[in-house]
């Protein structure tokens, strides 16, 4: 009888389980950082197609050149090189590196294949046009199949690789509604008979009115509530079904979720349910990111982490004897781990742990900041006071960086609950959550204009979401750059600061 009741009560948690998650909701939830960076993939999958496009080139050169690459004439490279520049075009302007969701395998191979046969040809034109010595034809085709082939081959891998994490759900798009009305009734209905776009919930400004489901997809809660869901650092898009002739309802809550750093889009039926599913298809087929002009985002996006990657891992390499002589130096100053671990609001407001020395009495450690550092703070142990004062006590942060959490530039993280007085500091400026629109940095532009350290006043709190955004809308590399060098000076000791 005792195992009846224990599998009963299995039964109606799971159930009760499966109600609250709702019909379109995966079992596992992934971040939206780990979600962007599979995005950019295709950013990567063309490094490699340049890698081994490079490599064709010198060995398509030595088949059909008489003598030394290195020496050849001009005239006589020119049709390698003019038909591997060519194929390397063609893949970007076919769409290779994009890989929608409805394309098939043998169809992305015959482009990859039709990009190098007009390649090839180009090659032959050249080297029939030009008035240099004569290559074989056999030579020169047999090398552009060869490379056909290598191509075929890796295109072959990154397909399989991206039908993998759409199997797990990682390029499928997180979606919660707001507004629990005919529209978003429509929207999920749309989504439950297709299966390929997850929706999470329902938040409405109307709660108390409100049904407790629609269609199984739970609603959540009110406006007020979503902001600070633990939910939405998964969410990739929330999707606004208020009716816009509703104007004032629809302006009011428009107002309340623009402080969210996730992205914002309108969903309405139009005349029959044209509009709505051409909607629906654009939010579902999630492909790789452009490699075009108009997403430019995704190429900063891409090409930042690249930089940190790089400047990371060098700089890591670098500083790690002198980041054992100083975990030796915090480990003899006072009893205590040699690290100190904090909960801290990453990219899209996901919780983030991030590394630091230990520059506190263990006994005193406040890992939500409720009590902020202020001068001659009797927390701070003696080499803590150095490491803050040349902010050394940062520099583990480098593994956040390579990780993926953070940057080497970008608005500081905060910890969670961190307060200005007796407020909590997110609620003081009421585009706080802005800065969560790119990863934290290390080091950032407010750091290098003197908005370091604690914020005791909500003045402090205002300049220092200004200068972040400021620098989100900014953001290059060469910005980049300049706010690292800014930043080294400071590594020599900085007097004014209190940290």
């Amino acid at each position: 009888m005792l195992v009846d009741l224990q599998s009963l009560f299995v039964e109606q948690t799971d159930h009760i389980q499966r109600h609250r998650r709702g019909p379109l909701r995966p079992q596992q939830l992934v971040c939206v950082r780990r979600r962007q960076s599979r995005r950019l993939a295709g950013h990567r999958f063309r490094a490699v197609d340049t890698l081994l496009l490079a490599g064709a080139t010198v060995l398509v050169a030595g088949l059909v050149i008489d003598g030394p690459v290195l020496a050849a004439r001009l005239a006589d490279a020119l049709p390698v090189l003019a038909g591997m520049w060519t194929l390397w075009r063609l893949l970007r302007w076919m769409g290779l590196y994009r890989l929608g969701r409805s394309e098939r395998l043998l169809s992305h191979l015959g482009r990859v294949g039709i990009s190098a046969a007009i390649s090839a040809g180009v090659a032959l034109v050249l080297n029939v046009a030009l008035p240099a010595e004569r290559t074989t034809v056999t030579a020169l085709v047999g090398g552009f199949a060869g490379c056909a082939a290598a191509l075929m081959a890796a295109h072959a891998v990154w397909y399989r690789r991206v039908v993998s994490w759409r199997t797990q759900g990682l390029l499928t798009p997180n979606l919660v509604v707001l507004g629990a009305t005919a529209h978003a009734e429509g929207l999920i209905a749309s989504a439950i008979e297709r299966r390929d776009i997850n929706i999470l919930g329902i938040f409405d400004d109307r709660y108390e009115r409100s049904p407790l489901a629609l269609l199984g997809v739970p609603v959540l809660g009110n406006t007020e509530e979503m902001l600070r869901h633990r939910v939405m650092p998964y969410v990739d898009i929330v999707v606004v079904a208020i009716d816009p002739a509703a104007t004032a309802r629809a302006r009011e809550v428009m107002t309340q979720v623009s402080v969210l750093p996730n992205r914002l889009t309108l969903v309405f039926d139009g005349p029959g349910v044209t509009r709505r599913a051409a909607a629906i298809e654009q939010l579902v087929d999630a492909p790789l990111a452009s490699l075009d002009a108009a997403s430019d985002a995704d190429r900063r996006t891409y090409a930042k982490r690249i930089q940190d990657l790089v400047i990371g891992i060098a700089a890591l390499v670098v500083t790690a004897p002198f980041l054992a002589l100083i975990a030796l130096a915090v480990r003899i100053d006072s009893p205590g781990p040699v690290f100190f671990r904090q909960r801290r609001h990453g990219f899209n407001n996901e919780e983030i742990v991030v590394w630091k020395f230990r520059t506190m009495r263990h006994d005193a450690a406040d890992a939500r900041s409720n009590r902020q550092v202020t001068a001659n703070d009797d927390r701070v142990t003696r080499v803590g006071r150095i490491l803050r004062t040349t902010s050394l006590d940062e520099v583990p942060q480098l593994l956040n960086v390579i990780a993926g959490e953070m940057s080497l530039v970008g608005p500081r993280p905060h910890a969670i609950g961190m307060k200005t007085g007796d407020v909590e500091s997110d609620r003081l400026v009421a585009e706080y959550a802005h800065r969560h629109r790119i990863k934290p940095g290390m080091t950032g532009w407010a750091a290098v204009h003197g908005s370091r350290g604690p914020m005791h006043a909500p003045e402090d709190v205002v300049q220092r979401v200004a200068l972040d955004l400021e620098y989100i809308e900014r953001q290059s590399f060469w910005l980049d750059l300049q706010i690292m060098l800014k930043s080294i000076p400071g590594m020599l000791g900085d007097r004014d600061a209190v940290r």
